[in-house]
């Protein structure tokens, strides 16, 4: 679905922000992008989509060259920004006008998660609030039956009913064919969400990995204060006791816990790089 190969990219009189990074992300899963501010989450995003142009390094997104913004492409990728500006028009009139550029896009579906999330087509975009203008735009992507959808910070503005609604429609929305990218640094609204997880840093990909890949690597368990027979990457103390993500040397079942994977990651980069490109390398 997505193939990015030596990828190098810099905005103008700064350090590069990429250098030679290379990620596939297949269709039929929901991939975390995480990384931390200045990561280049985003920009990443929009080098995929076609909307900034890389400095060297290739790129493909549905078989096509994102640089040349085809049509054909376009008509299937769907982006949900962060930051937005919408028309003064009904959520009815801005359906009539920006559905017509997607093939496959649904009126019944849109219906059905303006629904979920309580929101009524004949209201004036600019008369809600940030968060219910999300749920609109949300419900108006997940209606659009695109092959890709990229989301970057969904949950921003969203109060915590509402991530909740969030999560239950994603997680019925994906099907073998579509590719969705979801970047955050809210890391557990993407709790028993996502497939597959990719985290940036400094010009690169630490871990891009599915979730049974890193559950087969990792384990996530409560440890005793004075525990010396597991590989420890990074413990902290808590109201559950002295929680801990450890080498998975004995082949443990646990449970992902997304924020301590990221703060993991972070603490032993290099060890983490290694027990993942082994993976890659098998």
């Amino acid at each position: 679905m997505i193939n990015i190969n030596d990828l190098a990219f810099s905005y103008k009189k700064k350090n590069p922000l990429f250098s030679r990074l290379n990620l596939q992300l297949a269709e039929g899963r929901i991939h975390g992008l995480l990384g931390k501010n200045g990561a280049g989450k985003t920009t990443l995003l929009k080098l995929v989509s076609g909307l900034l142009f890389p400095d060297s390094g290739n790129i493909t997104t549905l078989g096509f060259n994102p640089v040349h913004r085809k049509p054909d492409m376009l008509k299937d990728i769907y982006f949900l920004f962060e930051e937005f500006t919408l028309p003064d028009f009904s959520i009815q009139k801005f359906k009539e006008i920006y559905a017509v550029f997607y093939p496959n896009f649904s009126d019944t579906q849109f219906a059905e998660y303006l629904s979920e999330f309580e929101i009524h087509d004949n209201e004036k975009l600019n008369s809600l609030s940030y968060g219910q203008k999300k749920k609109v735009l949300i419900a108006f992507g997940l209606a659009t039956n695109t092959k890709l959808l990229i989301m970057d910070e969904p949950t921003n503005g969203l109060d915590i009913p509402s991530k909740s609604q969030f999560r239950k429609i994603m997680a019925g929305a994906v099907d073998e064919n579509k590719c969705v990218i979801i970047s955050t640094h809210q890391v557990r609204d993407l709790d028993n969400l996502i497939d597959s997880i990719t985290i940036l840093d400094q010009q690169d990909v630490i871990i891009s990995q599915s979730i049974e890949k890193i559950t087969e690597k990792l384990c996530f368990k409560v440890l005793s204060q004075n525990d010396s027979e597991n590989k420890i990457l990074y413990s902290e103390n808590g109201l559950r006791g002295h929680w801990a993500v450890v080498e998975n040397d004995k082949n443990e079942e646990s449970k992902l816990d997304i924020e301590m994977l990221f703060h993991a990651t972070f603490a032993d980069k290099k060890r983490m790089k290694e027990l993942f490109n082994n993976i890659n390398k098998a």
